[in-house]
């Protein structure tokens, strides 16, 4: 009998992440239906196949898969608008694990967030699949926990982003923090991604230092863009709006696409939280917290030699 563990290998920081994701995934299939889950399913599959083939050409005898698979395929799902085709999600997780991830030899060499390649990937390539099939969720108990999804017509809800760039009308805060709008599947409820962060904290799986510079920086450029009359918006709705607070939480802290040491980890943080409002507000794309992201993924190694370097010369100095 084969055994599945000889295969498979588990970590613990991973199996705290999936465990912070479960409330996101589950008000996701009450906002949008039980096609989540088979949504969910094909994508996993579609990732630990991947995986297990790259890592077997690369080492016949020795090919596992790591639970980070399972953390990416999540992620990735999560970022999805609820309408996302099956093949679309599907050449997009093939693509982000083999490119993102076991290009570069597998779990821990990764230069970028999985996730975010294979999704940058069908953004560009799928526009009408993800910036236009928006989808209008249910409101009313028990939701999709009943029904497969809200069907086609649905289809017309614009995101709160989408609403003030076409309409310059501004969605409440108290709506944008309980969730129950339209957007990707893990965005829409500040209260669960900012629960979810506390726990990674507390757990000490995620770093509050990448979190705290990225909201800080996006927060004071904001107000300054705000005030000066280059934002429509208050910085608080930027921040809760889009996809923001949920990448900075999950894939900007990516312990190894990120930076190890602590003032490199600051750096990190300003760095994403000035280009993603600049990318979003300055650019033909609403949202720019994932090209942020993979731009600060690929300054990580130049960061963290700068700043040794600069602490080694401070020692000497002394």
């Amino acid at each position: 009998m084969i055994q599945i563990k000889s295969y498979f290998v588990q970590q613990k920081v991973m199996t705290r992440v999936l465990i912070s994701l479960v409330p996101i995934l589950l008000f996701s299939v009450y906002l949008y239906g039980l096609r989540v889950l088979p949504l969910l399913a094909v994508v996993t599959v579609c990732g630990i196949l991947s995986e297990y083939a790259i890592m077997r050409l690369i080492d016949h005898e020795k090919a596992k898969v790591s639970e980070a698979v399972l953390v990416s395929c999540m992620l990735f799902t999560l970022t999805l608008p609820p309408a996302t085709p099956y093949w679309v999600a599907m050449i997009g997780i093939i693509f982000g694990i083999i490119f993102g991830k076991c290009v570069f030899g597998g779990f821990g060499r990764n230069v970028f967030n999985p996730a975010l390649v294979g999704r940058c990937l069908i953004y560009v390539s799928f526009p009408a699949h993800m910036t236009v099939a928006w989808t209008r969720p249910f409101t009313v108990f028990p939701g999709g926990f009943i029904q497969y999804s809200p069907g086609p017509d649905a289809i017309t809800s614009a995101t709160p982003m989408v609403v003030l760039a076409s309409e310059g009308t501004v969605t409440s805060h108290l709506t944008l923090f309980w969730g129950g709008i339209a957007g990707s599947l893990g965005e829409t409820s500040a209260l669960l991604i900012i629960a979810a962060a506390i726990y990674l904290i507390i757990t000490k799986t995620a770093s509050w230092k990448i979190i705290v510079s990225c909201f800080a920086s996006f927060m004071l450029l904001g107000t300054v863009m705000y005030l000066t009359g280059q934002m429509t918006a208050d910085p608080l709705f930027s921040v809760m709006s889009g996809g923001f607070l949920f990448a900075v939480v999950f894939m900007a802290t990516d312990p190894i696409s990120a930076p190890s040491q602590d003032r490199s980890k600051i750096i990190y943080g300003v760095l994403i939280g000035v280009l993603a409002l600049v990318i979003r507000n300055y650019s033909l794309f609403t949202e720019g917290i994932m090209f942020a992201i993979l731009i600060a993924n690929a300054f990580v190694p130049l960061i963290d030699r700068h700043v040794k370097s600069w602490q080694s010369r401070k020692k000497v100095n002394a």
